[in-house]
């Protein structure tokens, strides 16, 4: 293997072609099988190691070859920042021509075990055995897991109960998936989506389940979810002096939450905010950024296309006494192509998901928005983003990489815009 690339896998050539193999290392010698041949590239699959690389060292988890959650439990912690801040700095300076000297040292993660507080269980009734795992890559194949090393472990211990609460029952071959999330008091909230017809008798078994959350069954679409104990509400906190912030289950909110704190708090100093700043948020969530920012700045308006986070969002206002800010439900899209005025917002801060925000950043070019600030989980899609506003006037004062995923390929980063011409 020659370097890692980004998605995850190693490269190699053979043949005058370039070879994508993943969980492998600088280094290692491997056997692979072809999955998919094109004229310059082959895509394969790991079928054993023959001779190990350097920085090859045995996983954690015993299916971590096999399951779609982590690519890089075989590198070191140390390795897998390298990588991360090595294949960032070459993204952004391919694809935009960012130079070096304004991406700043990876900001690694407090955990690297046990930190994700939000999952999407996936079930399947194998040979008379309710089975608890992940998708293999590229695939519908559940992977059986009856503890996942990066989920919080509280969340391990639910998706063990609700594997033997399930198992042999009249309900097993009907519940697909089970979502899974611990908050910042503890609190845990299990949504089983059940695909059977009529669930009382569901109902009544996970009412006296005993089980230590909330409970919620979706039945169907995403809109017909019935409450089986609790509330299904939650809460993360913010900031110093600390934000107390409410979501929903199947809502948005960040998978690390140690790391969370880090991300927001990395956000409030990487620019010094004034009190007569007025600020456009896109994609603002039910106000993980948007009320620390509201602290700091004269107003806030956040745009997000979930009602039902914008809902939590004016519930958070109420709670916190920050009210400085206003909310809207509305795609980003809508939002900017409605009309900015470039004198109304001083900067636009947009925090969009992996696919990134092309169409909208095309409306704040033609719109001159003075500075942006972008938060993303994608690089590549980052990268993209960025060449267009590069392109159109906007220079890059700097760019944080942060580790929210270890054992992972993904990055987050914060990076700071200022229109110079």
């Amino acid at each position: 293997m020659e370097t890692l690339v980004n998605g995850g896998s190693g490269l190699a050539r053979f043949e005058g072609r370039v070879v994508f193999i993943p969980h492998t290392s600088v280094g290692d010698l491997v056997r692979v099988k072809v999955v998919r041949s094109k004229k310059n590239y082959l895509e394969t699959q790991l079928i054993e190691v023959l001779q190990p690389g350097p920085g090859r060292q045995s996983t954690v988890c015993p299916v971590a070859g096999e399951c779609g959650g982590c690519q890089w439990q075989h590198l070191s912690y140390a390795d897998q920042l390298l990588w991360k801040h090595r294949l960032f700095v070459e993204t952004l300076g391919h694809q935009c021509q960012v130079v070096e000297t304004v991406i700043k040292p990876i900001i690694p993660s407090a955990d690297q075990w046990h930190y994700r507080s939000r999952v999407q269980v996936k079930c399947f009734n194998r040979d008379g055995r309710f089975i608890t795992g992940f998708y293999r890559p590229r695939s519908r194949y559940v992977v059986s897991v009856d503890q996942c090393p990066i989920m919080d472990t509280r969340l391990n211990r639910l998706m063990t109960n609700f594997r033997a609460l399930f198992n042999g029952s009249d309900f097993a071959a009907d519940v697909p998936q089970i979502d899974l999330t611990v908050d910042d008091t503890g609190k845990c909230v299990a949504v089983v989506h059940y695909l059977g017809g009529q669930g009382s008798d569901l109902i009544d078994l996970l009412h006296h389940s005993g089980l230590n959350a909330d409970v919620l069954v979706q039945f169907g679409s995403k809109t017909h979810i019935k409450k089986i104990s609790g509330d299904g509400i939650l809460e993360i906190h913010v900031d110093n002096p600390t934000i107390r912030l409410n979501y929903s289950a199947g809502s948005f909110a960040q998978v690390n939450l140690k790391q969370n704190k880090v991300l927001v708090d990395t956000l409030m100093t990487t620019y010094p905010w004034r009190k007569d700043q007025r600020v456009l948020e896109l994609f603002c969530g039910m106000g993980n950024i948007s009320f620390p920012l509201a602290r700091r700045i004269k107003h806030l308006d956040g745009i997000e296309e979930s009602a039902l986070s914008i809902r939590m969002a004016h519930n958070n206002s109420r709670k916190n006494a920050i009210t400085n800010l206003t909310f809207n439900a509305s795609t980003a899209a809508d939002a900017v192509n409605s009309g900015i005025d470039d004198n109304r917002y001083d900067m636009v801060v947009l925090d969009p998901p992996r696919t990134g925000a092309y169409s909208v950043i095309k409306c704040l070019v033609a719109a001159g928005i003075p500075e942006i600030l972008y938060v993303s989980c994608d690089p590549q899609t980052l990268a993209r983003d960025l060449k267009l506003l590069v392109h159109n006037g906007y220079g890059i004062d700097l760019t944080q990489p942060i580790d929210m995923f270890p054992q992972t390929h993904h990055c987050e980063s914060i990076t700071l815009l200022q229109k110079i011409s």
